[in-house]
C-alpha cells in the first residue's frame, strides 16, 4: 500500500499513453505523486495521449514494452506503487491476432509481477476488465461471478488475473486486481461505442453505423475509474483481492444511442453495420456491476452519473482539433 501523505510518492503507470492511463497519470499528479509514465516505444517518439497531458516537473515519461522482462525490472525500481494498465484491449482485433494478446496481456503481466516481486514494490495494482465475467449469470455482478472467456481478449485478461493471483498466493506479492466496468470519456479510442456515436454525429453524419443495440453495459466515467485505481492503491489490507469498479447501473446500446443523440441535440437514426457484430457466442449480452465491495473498503463512490459524463465527453470530442484525431468514416476494430 502507498500512503499518499508521504512526500511525493513515486507511481509507475504502464499503459500511461492510453485512454485510462493518461487520465490516471493526471489524477496522480494532481494528488502530489511523482509519476513515471510508460508509453509504448515507437520510432516516431510519440507518447500517445500523454501528448495531451501538460508538462509537469513531477512527470517522467519513458518508452518501452512490457513484453521485455529486463525492461520491466528497470522501470519498477524505486516505485512506491505500480499501476499496470498496459494491454491490448480491442475485442474485435483479438479475433484476428490472438497471439499478440497472449504476449502482451499475459506475458506482460507476468513480467510486471516478477519485476515487482524482485524490487519489493509495496503495492501493485493490476488492471482487469468486466469482460472476464462474460454475459451476466446474475446481476449485479459481484467478484464471485464465474469467469467466462467469450473472446480471445477476455481469455487473456482471465489469464493475466490468474498470474497476478498466483504471485500473491505463492510469493506474497502485494497485488490488488482492479476490475473496472466499461470506462468512457475524453480521449477514448473510436473502437468503443460512445466515441463511435459521438464522432459520427459530430462529423455531420445523419445515419449512424452501429452493431448490436441490445446488449447492456455499466459505464464508468474515466475520472471515476482513475479515482477508483488510486483508492485501491492507498487502502491497506486488501492485497490479493479482486475488486470491481462499477456504478451498479446498466443501459442498452440502443438507449445509449438515444441518450447521446439527445445530449447532442442531433436528429439522427442508426443502422446495423454487420462488420460491427460480434460472433454470436462471443457477444457479452449483459454487464451490470456490484460495487458494494469497493464502497465498503474505501471511500470511493462514482461522482458522475451517465448524462453528466456524456456531456463532458461530448464537449471534448466536439472541439475541432480533438475531433480531427479520429476517423468517423472508418470502423476501428
Amino acid at each position: 500500500m502507498v500512503n499518499s501523505l508521504n512526500t511525493n510518492p513515486l507511481a509507475l503507470v504502464t499503459g500511461a499513453d492510453g485512454f485510462i492511463g493518461s487520465h490516471l497519470t493526471q489524477a496522480l499528479l494532481a494528488k502530489g505523486y511523482r509519476v513515471r509514465a510508460l508509453a509504448q516505444y515507437n520510432s516516431f517518439n510519440n507518447w500517445g495521449w500523454l501528448e495531451d497531458v501538460p508538462a509537469n516537473d513531477n512527470l517522467e515519461i519513458v518508452c518501452g514494452d512490457v513484453r521485455d522482462p529486463d525492461f520491466c525490472r528497470s522501470i519498477v525500481r524505486g516505485a512506491d506503487v505500480v499501476f499496470h494498465l498496459a494491454a491490448l484491449i480491442a475485442i474485435p482485433y483479438s479475433y484476428s491476432a490472438p497471439d499478440s494478446y497472449v504476449d502482451t496481456n499475459i506475458k506482460g503481466t507476468l513480467n510486471m509481477c516478477q519485476a515487482c516481486r524482485d524490487a519489493g514494490t509495496p503495492r501493485l495494482v493490476v488492471t482487469s476488465t468486466s469482460e472476464v465475467y462474460g454475459t451476466a449469470q446474475y446481476v449485479p455482478i459481484d467478484e464471485k461471478h464465474p469467469r467466462q472467456p467469450q473472446s480471445p481478449y477476455s481469455a487473456t485478461k482471465i489469464g493475466a488475473d490468474a498470474i497476478a493471483q498466483s504471485f500473491f498466493n505463492a510469493f506474497g506479492l502485494p497485488v490488488v486486481t482492479a476490475r473496472p466496468f466499461n470506462t468512457y470519456g475524453p480521449r477514448q479510442s473510436a473502437r468503443a461505442i460512445i466515441p463511435t456515436i459521438i464522432t459520427q454525429i459530430a462529423s455531420g453524419q445523419k445515419t449512424i453505423k452501429l452493431g448490436d443495440l441490445t446488449p447492456t453495459r455499466d459505464f464508468n466515467y474515466v475520472a471515476d475509474t482513475a479515482a477508483g485505481f488510486i483508492a485501491l492503491a492507498e487502502t491497506p489490507g486488501i492485497e490479493g483481492m479482486d475488486i470491481n469498479i462499477a456504478t451498479g447501473t446498466e443501459i442498452s446500446m440502443g438507449e445509449l444511442f438515444n441518450t447521446i443523440a439527445r445530449v447532442m441535440d442531433a436528429d439522427v437514426t442508426c443502422v446495423c453495420d454487420e462488420q460491427r457484430i460480434r460472433p454470436a457466442r462471443s457477444e457479452v449480452n449483459r454487464l451490470c456491476g456490484d460495487n458494494s465491495l469497493i464502497c465498503s473498503l474505501t471511500d470511493w463512490r462514482p461522482a458522475h452519473n451517465l448524462e453528466q459524463g456524456l456531456r463532458e465527453t461530448v464537449e471534448w470530442f466536439t472541439v475541432p482539433q480533438n475531433l480531427a484525431k479520429f476517423k468517423p468514416d472508418i470502423y476501428n476494430r
